[in-house]
């Protein structure tokens, strides 16, 4: 294997629409009032909200395998990377922590999971097994995760409830969530980013590890899209045929949610890299290299931004409130206004995202 790929507009422009798109679901100007693409499937099914996550963790694994195999080319020593790894991973976890306290800073209250100490725990896991296997490896690491988890959820009768059960609240992850996930669960008695979701979550992050694989290979750039594009397709068409009997389902991670949104992401890589990096349509790429460039970054602005808007209030109301009754009483659709004001709440994410990009500063965690 060789490294043939120095860096990947397509892969910086996924990486950032991916964050834009996570800013834009969750701060509608009303949460009551949301179109049904924009929002989380209730419990089995999917939307293109849920694919918003996998799609990040999938590019957290593609970077993995694109950067550490630069390093390892240039003789980085593995203890620096290391420390890098544990320091970054930490410094992620953290920050979420961070956001969870906002803004009472009650520990009491406080949420151990969420979506940055996922990542967080994605990155530590998929960069370590990324060291120490090769891509055979990590696919026989993630085939074995998925059963495992599949035959666990679907065969071990949840305790107290005298059976198999895959409800909401009702399940062997909700179950191991209630006796050992400390501090806040974010449904009360259940949490869609708990204990034992997080393992097929790291599959996720795995995945993206093997379509980096598949970048860095010897062979033509066709072929690559061609692999890409064909393991994509029979990653969705896998997964809905074990939705059959482990429905998709984002608040569990299940096996065939990961089949599913993986080669979703698969082929959304290969469609960008083949417009992108082949045929150097690079037009409108602009706006994701930007958001990707400081990814996290913007993230954790957003939530910043949004707890500032809200506090400050126009007429007794948050900005966000306020600008939906404005709309509205003018004759706005209500979910055409809280849309809008998701989206100028994008743009207003964009303008340190933009500053931080002339002036190349780049907040790696």
């Amino acid at each position: 294997m060789s490294n043939q790929v120095s860096r990947l507009i397509s892969l910086d422009a996924m990486r950032g629409f991916t964050i834009a798109a996570m800013v834009l679901v969750n701060f509608p100007g009303n949460e009551n009032h949301v179109f049904a693409p924009l929002k989380h499937t209730v419990w089995n099914g999917l939307t293109p909200t849920d694919i918003i996550a996998p799609f990040f963790l999938f590019i957290v694994g593609v970077s993995i395998a694109l950067a550490y195999t630069r390093r390892l080319e240039k003789g980085v020593p593995m203890k620096d990377m290391y420390m890098k790894i544990v320091t970054r991973s930490l410094k992620i976890f953290a920050v979420g922590i961070f956001l969870n306290l906002l803004p009472n800073f009650d520990f009491s209250d406080l949420r151990w999971t969420g979506t940055l100490p996922r990542i967080a725990i994605v990155f530590f896991a998929c960069s370590f097994i990324f060291f120490k296997t090769n891509w055979k490896t990590q696919a026989w690491i993630g085939a074995i995760t998925l059963v495992a988890y599949w035959l666990a959820m679907t065969l071990i009768p949840t305790p107290g409830l005298g059976g198999v059960m895959l409800e909401p609240g009702q399940n062997l992850a909700a179950w191991i969530d209630s006796k050992y996930l400390p501090g806040k669960m974010w449904q009360g008695t259940w949490d869609p980013e708990g204990i034992l979701s997080t393992f097929p979550s790291i599959v996720s992050g795995i995945t993206g590890m093997l379509a980096g694989a598949i970048m860095l290979n010897n062979r033509e750039k066709e072929i690559k899209v061609i692999h890409l594009m064909v393991i994509g397709f029979f990653m969705i068409i896998a997964g809905y045929v074990w939705g059959l009997t482990f429905p998709v389902n984002e608040n569990i991670w299940t096996s065939s949610f990961v089949f599913v949104t993986s080669g979703i992401a698969f082929m959304a890589l290969g469609t960008y890299y083949f417009l992108v990096d082949m045929q150097g349509h690079t037009q409108g790429t602009k706006p994701g290299i930007i958001f990707g460039a400081n990814a996290i970054t913007v993230y954790v602005l957003a939530d910043v931004f949004a707890l500032v808007f809200y506090i400050m209030e126009i007429g007794g109301q948050g900005i966000n409130m306020h600008f939906f009754d404005l709309a509205t009483g003018l004759g706005m659709a209500p979910k055409l206004a809280s849309m809008i004001y998701a989206l100028l709440f994008v743009c207003v994410n964009f303008v340190p995202a933009y500053v931080l990009y002339k002036k190349k500063i780049f907040i790696k965690l």
